[in-house]
């Protein structure tokens, strides 16, 4: 952790009388400490300072970050705005429910919701139409022998919603380009020159809504089709105020952009915990060997309760959005403090995923805490792909694509006689910031 913060800023300072976590560089602040080794510098922070502390998010600015109970509450409070989402990254949140309080968010997730919820996603045969590409890619790994997991669960990812969306494969490596281009405005510099983060990211994102709005357009022509885009489109158009192109553009770009990273890195982390868990995947084996085949609806998905608990605890301890954001609007008290109006706001998902007070043994990795639940899902299991209060938008279709992928994975890799297994340390090289993602360079064998 040392070495990821400022041996020459370690002065203690408060803002607004909660202290400030030392070691800040210049310009990026505490990033290097967050990109590469988050969960150290929040339990660092919380033994040395409290609850309550602030952290540099360089081009962001300072957030006040609450390891406290109580901050999970901020994701329901109307007092908290979304606002700052927006600023943090205009040109890749402008525009898009996750920057939106009030009428304007309900409005524009009311349009798009329905196409995503289980009975719109079995309406358009999207089961039907992922099964059969899973099953291809997983045939392709056992064929090969070794992957490079993130980089191979990130095709497969993109390749799933370009599906979705009629684009030809031979553009996968133009789209994946464009989409790493996108994700770089998250932590750009405000600094507009060519060459830099910020002038890459703008031109990655306007050539992308360009596409989607061919989609669009082709969407309206062929009205009697049927498809997910199709209905997202219908829906936009029969709003009761009807919604702008900018605005469906904007969420079509969210949607791809979350379906495709957040996705991607949760399948990655699921072959790992497999690899490295031989007891884990004998049991999915077993289970897909009862199911005999992929599901292809939401209905299937009960008979699959290990691949639901593998996806479940696998979203728990490694949380593809590790962190929410948010404004007080009004002053707040968190925590028996005092929060004024217009304070920023961090809310580490992170912790309160593996926290103690949530979970029994949170740091062991066990499908039992979901085969053996008896309660409901709270809403804390399920804010891992970001954004809260409510359930992710896209999270039943991640839901379908992840229990698939399972049953897929575990039948083509048992009929082979492979299973997979670990080529390589995976601790060294994770990312937490903008998302969490595991090391670029883990490879998987199945043999």
């Amino acid at each position: 952790m040392d070495m990821l913060l400022n041996p020459l800023n370690r002065r203690h300072r408060l803002r607004h009388d909660i202290p400030v976590v030392p070691g800040a560089f210049p310009l990026v602040g505490h990033l290097p400490a967050i990109v590469c080794g988050l969960p150290r510098l929040l339990r660092h922070a919380e033994r040395t300072l409290g609850s309550h502390f602030w952290l540099d998010f360089g081009p962001a600015g300072h957030l006040m970050t609450c390891m406290d109970p109580d901050a999970f509450a901020l994701l329901r409070h109307k007092d908290v705005s979304t606002a700052l989402i927006q600023e943090i990254a205009p040109e890749l949140f402008g525009g898009t429910l996750v920057a939106q309080d009030g009428a304007a968010h309900r409005q524009a997730r009311d349009a798009i919701q329905p196409a995503l919820l289980p009975m719109g996603l079995t309406r358009a045969g999207i089961g039907e139409l992922f099964a059969p590409i899973i099953q291809a890619r997983v045939q392709r790994w056992r064929d090969r022998g070794d992957v490079t997991i993130l980089r191979e669960t990130g095709d497969l990812m993109l390749k799933l919603i370009f599906s979705l969306m009629g684009i030809p494969v031979q553009d996968l490596p133009k789209w994946r380009r464009k989409y790493r281009q996108l994700l770089q405005l998250i932590v750009a510099p405000p600094v507009d020159l060519p060459g830099l983060p910020l002038r890459r990211g703008r031109a990655a994102r306007d050539w992308i809504d360009a596409r989607l709005r061919e989609f669009v357009r082709d969407a309206r022509e062929r009205a009697a089709r049927t498809g997910l885009i199709n209905d997202m489109v219908s829906a936009f158009d029969r709003s009761d105020d009807a919604l702008s192109d900018d605005v469906l553009v904007a969420n079509l770009r969210l949607l791809l952009l979350g379906g495709h990273d957040t996705t991607a890195s949760t399948m990655a982390w699921m072959v790992i915990e497999l690899a490295r868990q031989p007891g884990l995947w004998d049991a999915l084996v077993q289970e897909a060997q009862r199911v005999g085949a992929v599901p292809t609806r939401h209905a299937d998905l009960a008979q699959c309760p290990v691949a639901e608990a593998l996806f479940r605890e696998t979203l728990r301890v490694h949380p593809p959005t590790p962190l929410l954001v948010r404004r007080a609007v009004r002053e707040l008290r968190l925590g028996q403090r005092r929060i004024p109006a217009g304070t920023d706001l961090c809310i580490p998902v992170l912790h309160f995923s593996t926290s103690a007070l949530l979970h029994e043994a949170p740091d062991q990795f066990r499908l039992a805490r979901w085969l053996q639940r008896s309660e409901p899902i709270r809403p804390v299991d399920l804010l891992q792909f970001g954004t809260g209060p409510h359930v992710c938008i896209g999270y039943h279709l991640a839901w379908l694509e992840l229990v698939q992928f399972c049953i897929a994975l575990a039948l083509t890799m048992h009929e082979g006689g492979a299973r997979p297994r670990l080529l390589s340390g995976v601790e060294k090289g994770r990312r937490y910031y903008p998302t969490a993602h595991p090391s670029m360079t883990i490879r998987i064998g199945f043999s």
